[in-house]
């Protein structure tokens, strides 16, 4: 397994893990031909040099995928901080450390970095990821919120 930036011939697979929970599947587009939001989403992500999108890479196959979002700040006296978002594994090779693998491959960056923090945020409607998260040493420090726009 290694672990590499996504390229767009990745995105079909990248999408069907996206979707690929209860939640994914109520907000995901699954389509023959990737929708045009999904194109222009990743060409952004990969002209931002702050943003990175991942993927574990079986063989050829996209066995796990994530974000990772570098942000400057002032807090942390100007410490830039790590942003970990969309994390997937595909189905048949969770339980496996795979995780595990990818999160700390991001943890890994981020300190390469110089970052002073490393965050992330999981829907309170997946017990199973706050576990998994919290076994790795991410701790539920701060409650997040959202708005979400028509």
């Amino acid at each position: 397994m290694t672990f590499r930036e996504a390229t767009a011939d990745d995105l079909p697979q990248i999408v069907r893990l996206l979707a690929d929970d209860p939640l994914g599947a109520t907000r995901e587009t699954l389509a023959e031909e990737i929708p045009e939001a999904y194109v222009a989403a990743f060409a952004a992500i990969d002209k931002d040099p702050n943003n990175t999108l991942v993927v574990a890479d079986a063989g050829g196959a996209v066995a796990g995928t994530l974000q990772l979002t570098f942000i400057p700040g002032l807090t942390y006296t100007g410490g830039e901080r790590a942003q970990i978002e969309g994390v997937r594994i595909a189905a048949e090779q969770r339980g496996a450390g795979l995780g595990q693998a990818m999160i700390t491959w991001a943890i890994d960056r981020a300190r390469e970095r110089g970052c002073r923090v490393v965050q992330l945020t999981t829907d309170r409607q997946r017990p199973d990821a706050i576990r998994f998260y919290q076994k790795i040493g991410f701790r539920p420090s701060h409650m997040g919120m959202k708005y979400h726009l028509p």
